[in-house]
């Protein structure tokens, strides 16, 4: 387990053992389609990889398929968790479970929710924390444990 203080100054774990924290009522999705990175450009925050609330009546894969739908006009595959975190802050605290997929398409949409549709990336920057396009989301310790815990599962480990 991994625990450090995020911008806003919140205490964050985060753990590659599944439901680790308890159970997950948001979500996070990597999302490659062919090799690209697809992120999302939300209205507010800037470039970051989908994710959001799991909705009443559907289970935590569904509500990552439905956000990554939502907000990039990706077909998810097969999900692959990655790990979950918790933040804590003085008014709640938030668990979400972060998975990986592989979209087989992104559908045009009229409409994103929230966002402007999907970016897509054939790298991550190497400097992301500076880079004033990215999400403050994209910039704490959650994204580099997550995509270690990626490579950890493509070598099979």
């Amino acid at each position: 387990m991994k625990q450090f203080v995020d911008a806003n100054g919140n205490k964050v774990e985060f753990s590659a053992n599944e439901n680790a924290f308890g159970e997950a009522r948001h979500v996070l999705v990597l999302c490659q389609l062919d090799n690209q990175w697809v992120l999302t450009n939300h209205t507010k925050r800037g470039l970051e990889f989908p994710g959001g609330k799991q909705e009443k009546g559907e289970s935590i894969e569904e509500a990552a398929k439905r956000e990554v739908f939502e907000e990039t006009g990706g077909v998810t595959g097969e999900l692959v968790y990655l790990g979950q975190y918790r933040v804590d802050s003085p008014e709640e605290s938030i668990i979400k479970s972060i998975y990986f997929a592989k979209l087989e398409e992104l559908k045009p949409q009229d409409h994103y929710l929230e966002t402007k549709g999907p970016v897509l990336l054939q790298q991550l920057p190497d400097n992301l924390k500076e880079d004033n396009r990215f999400s403050f989301i994209m910039k704490d310790e959650i994204l580099p444990l997550s995509l270690k815990a990626l490579t950890a599962v493509k070598k099979g480990t």
